[in-house]
C-alpha cells in the first residue's frame, strides 16, 4: 500500500458522502408518500408499496443496464468514463426523475408519480456502484468497511431528516388533510431536490476525487479465487439472498408502519413523520457506532466513543424534531434502547458474522415484540428494527465477498442488484396485510431475520473451509 494511502482521504471522502445523503433522504421520504398516495389516489396498502417497488426494482434494472453496457463495451463503464463523471451522470439521471413529479402532481397520475421515482432510482443505482467501492479506496483497507460505515450514518442523517421536510412541504403548519394541497405539494420538494442533484453533480466533477482509484481486492486464499465465476461461491450466492432479504425487512418495517399507526393508533398521517424519523435515525445512531473506528486506533478512545456515538446521533434527532417543533416527551424513553444496541456491539468482537446472528436476533425479538404488544410500546418496538438493521449491510457485504478475490468486483455488482428486496418484501407486507391486518404482517420481516441468522451461522463454516477466519482477522478487514 502506497504511504499517501495510510490515512483516511477527509479531503474527498467529505464531498463523497453528499451522495450517500440523497440516497436516504429520497429512500426515507418515501415512507410518507406511500400513505398520501394511499389516501389521494384510493388504493390498498398492497398497491400503495408500488412507491417502494418503483424505487427499488429501478436499482436492479439500473444495475443490468450498467452491466450490459459495459458487455457491449467490452469494458467496465465505470472505468471507461472515470469515477466523477460517474457519480455526475448518475444524479443527472436523478435530477432527471425529479422533473416528471410536475407533470405528474399536476395530472394526478400514480403511474407518472411511480415512474419519476423509478428514474432517481436508476440514477442512485449508478452511484451506489461508483461510490460504495470508493469510500472504500479513499484510505487504508483496514478502515475501508469503517469508512462505509461512516458514509451509511451519513446516509442515515438523509433518513433522518428527510421525511421531516417533505411533510412539512406537503402539509405545512395546517391541519387540513385536503388531499389535493398534498398531491399539489409534493412536485415543490422534488423540485428542489432535482436542483440539488445538479449542483451537487457540478461540485463532484470539479472535486479532487480520483477519476480511476486504485482498486482494492483482498484475495482472501489464491487457490479459491482460481474459480471461474463469483457465483461459484457459495458465500456470495446465500449473501445475495441475505441482502435483499436485509434490505427487504429494513424498508418494509418502516414503509408499512404509517398503515399500523393510523389504524391502530388513530395517528393522523402528518403526524406520523417524527416516527419515520426515528426509525431511520436509528439506523444513523447505530451506523455512527459502528464507524468509530474510522478516526482512530486508541482503543480506549473507541471504547469512549461506542458510548458517546450513539447518543450523539440521537441528540441529532431529537434537535431536528424540535426545530420542527414535535413534542420530544415520546422519545427521551428510546434512549434505554440504545444500550441495547452498544452491548450489541460490545458483544460482537468485531466479527460480522457474529455481529449479524446477533442483531438478527434481536431484530426478530423487536418484531415479536411489537406484534404481540399494543399502543407505543409496539411503536418503539417496530422502530428499535432500525438499530438492528444499522450494522447488517457492512456485515453482509463483507461476508458475502470475503475470499472471492479478483471476482470480488463482479460480486459487488450481484450484491447491489439485491437492493430490489426493499420494493418486494415491502410490496409482500402490505399485500399479506390486507389478509391478517397490519400488526400481524410484521411476521414477514421475523421470517427475514431468520433467514440473516441462518447465514450467519452458515457462512462462518463456509469461510472457515476457505481458510478465512474473521476472529483471526482486523476487525473491518475485507
Amino acid at each position: 500500500m502506497s504511504s499517501e494511502n495510510l490515512k483516511t482521504k477527509w479531503g474527498q471522502f467529505i464531498p463523497l458522502v453528499t451522495v450517500f445523503f440523497f440516497w436516504g433522504f429520497v429512500a426515507a421520504s418515501n415512507d410518507i408518500l406511500i400513505p398520501v398516495f394511499k389516501k389521494a389516489f384510493d388504493l390498498t396498502q398492497g398497491q400503495s408499496q408500488f412507491v417502494s417497488i418503483a424505487f427499488y426494482i429501478s436499482y436492479t434494472v439500473g444495475s443490468l443496464i450498467y452491466m450490459g453496457i459495459s458487455l457491449l463495451m467490452k469494458q467496465d463503464l465505470v472505468n471507461k468514463i472515470g469515477y466523477k463523471n460517474g457519480l455526475a451522470l448518475g444524479l443527472v439521471i436523478s435530477a432527471l426523475g425529479t422533473l416528471l413529479f410536475y407533470p405528474a402532481a399536476n395530472s394526478g397520475s400514480y403511474p407518472l408519480m411511480l415512474a419519476g421515482l423509478f428514474t432517481v432510482g436508476l440514477g442512485f443505482s449508478l452511484q451506489q456502484t461508483v461510490a460504495n467501492p470508493l469510500a472504500i479506496a479513499l484510505g487504508p483497507i483496514k478502515t475501508g468497511s469503517q469508512r462505509l460505515t461512516l458514509a451509511g450514518g451519513i446516509n442515515n442523517f438523509g433518513t433522518t431528516i428527510g421525511p421531516l421536510i417533505v411533510s412539512f412541504a406537503i402539509f405545512g403548519s395546517s391541519t387540513t388533510t385536503n388531499t389535493e394541497m398534498s398531491i399539489e405539494s409534493v412536485k415543490i420538494p422534488y423540485l428542489v431536490l432535482g436542483v440539488a442533484f445538479l449542483l451537487a453533480a457540478v461540485m463532484l466533477k470539479f472535486s479532487s476525487l480520483p477519476e480511476r482509484p486504485t482498486a482494492i481486492v483482498e484475495v482472501e486464499n489464491e487457490t479459491s479465487s482460481s474459480r471461474s465465476s463469483a457465483l461459484k461461491y457459495p458465500q456470495l450466492v446465500l449473501g445475495m439472498i441475505a441482502l435483499f432479504l436485509y434490505v427487504g425487512v429494513e424498508v418494509s418495517t418502516a414503509s408499512n408502519l404509517p398503515a399500523y399507526m393510523q389504524t391502530k393508533l388513530g395517528f393522523l398521517t402528518k403526524d406520523v413523520a417524527p416516527y419515520i424519523s426515528l426509525y431511520w435515525a436509528s439506523l444513523m445512531i447505530g451506523r455512527w457506532t459502528g464507524a468509530v473506528e474510522a478516526f482512530t486506533d486508541n482503543m480506549t478512545t473507541q471504547k469512549i466513543l461506542r458510548f458517546l456515538a450513539p447518543y450523539l446521533a440521537f441528540g441529532v434527532f431529537l434537535f431536528v424534531n424540535a426545530i420542527a417543533k414535535h413534542d420530544l416527551a415520546p422519545f427521551y424513553i428510546y434512549g434505554l434502547i440504545i444500550l441495547v444496541l452498544i452491548a450489541a456491539d460490545m458483544a460482537s468482537k468485531g466479527n460480522p458474522a457474529r455481529m449479524l446472528l446477533i442483531f438478527a436476533s434481536l431484530g426478530i425479538i423487536a418484531l415479536l415484540t411489537g406484534i404481540s404488544t399494543s399502543g407505543m410500546l409496539s411503536v418503539y418496538a417496530f422502530t428499535s428494527v432500525g438499530l438492528f438493521c444499522s450494522t447488517l449491510w457492512p456485515c453482509i457485504f463483507t461476508l458475502a465477498v470475503s475470499g472471492l478475490g479478483k471476482h470480488t468486483s463482479q460480486g459487488s455488482s450481484f450484491l447491489v442488484m439485491m437492493i430490489m428486496g426493499g420494493g418486494i418484501v415491502s410490496w409482500l407486507q402490505g399485500t399479506v396485510s390486507e389478509s391478517i391486518g397490519i400488526q400481524s404482517s410484521y411476521i414477514v420481516g421475523v421470517l427475514c431475520f431468520a433467514y440473516l441468522a441462518f447465514y450467519a451461522w452458515k457462512v462462518s463454516g463456509i469461510l472457515k473451509v476457505q481458510g478465512i477466519d474473521f476472529d483471526k482477522k482486523i476487525s473491518g478487514g475485507h
